[in-house]
């Protein structure tokens, strides 16, 4: 299936914008007649046929549309604080995006390593991954965001924060209920401060485990939606 993110589509036809329409028509050397799937990120699959093959203005008409598509029973957002190296972010990102994200917050903590991220790099990645995995809904991708401010915010759902100061932490995967929408912090790789904890259990957030081994942080993201994943199925 050729996917193409298309998050603008109205009516019938549509006109792909350049960057889609060059690997429509010149990487993937489509032509007139062939089929292709488009995704507006908010749920909807569409099933097009090329009417113009233009390598910077490729036209479709949009011959079937299913809403909802891949639709999960939960929404899983995770706030994580970007590693030094961005690639292993951008990993990060990749990966829960294929298993199953619908919202990430880069997280600045008091022990942050870095404290600025190009919003549309990650944006990038995120649609690549959507694209590549097929899913119709494409994660939002909020501003880097003070660790007081996210966990001051209001949430209508279940909140976690994991952290490896020691103390009685139940495992993600007891206490992760089906169906319901949750919120995960994941810190940096100096974990987070004492007086950052205290912050999130003042504003119910509950303190988990992800298991014996002391996990990089964007391992950590990874296990944490993984886990949440799995608890749904």
């Amino acid at each position: 299936m050729n996917l193409f993110y298309t998050p603008d589509i109205q009516g019938k036809t549509y006109q792909l914008d350049e960057i889609e329409s060059k690997h429509c028509v010149k990487v993937l050397r489509l032509k007139e007649e062939d089929i292709i799937h488009l995704i507006d990120g908010v749920g909807t699959l569409f099933k097009a046929k090329i009417i113009q093959a233009h390598p910077k203005r490729c036209t479709v008409e949009c011959i079937e549309s299913i809403k909802e598509f891949g639709k999960l029973n939960y929404e899983l957002h995770i706030a994580l604080a970007p590693t030094k190296n961005i690639d292993r972010t951008e990993w990060f990102l990749e990966k829960c995006t294929e298993i199953g994200i619908a919202e990430f917050t880069p997280l600045l903590c008091e022990h942050s390593e870095r404290k600025v991220v190009k919003h549309d790099r990650l944006f990038k990645v995120i649609t690549s991954a959507v694209k590549q995995s097929l899913k119709a809904y494409h994660p939002k991708l909020n501003e880097i965001t003070k660790f007081k401010e996210l966990v001051e915010s209001d949430f209508k759902g279940d909140k976690f924060i994991a952290h490896c100061y020691p103390g009685k932490k139940k495992h993600l995967k007891e206490i992760c209920q089906l169906n319901k929408d949750t919120l995960i912090l994941i810190g940096p790789e100096g974990d987070f401060s004492p007086q950052e904890v205290q912050l999130a259990k003042v504003n119910n957030f509950v303190e988990i485990s992800l298991g014996s081994s002391r996990l990089r942080t964007e391992t950590a993201g990874v296990v944490a939606c993984n886990i949440v994943s799995l608890s749904n199925q």
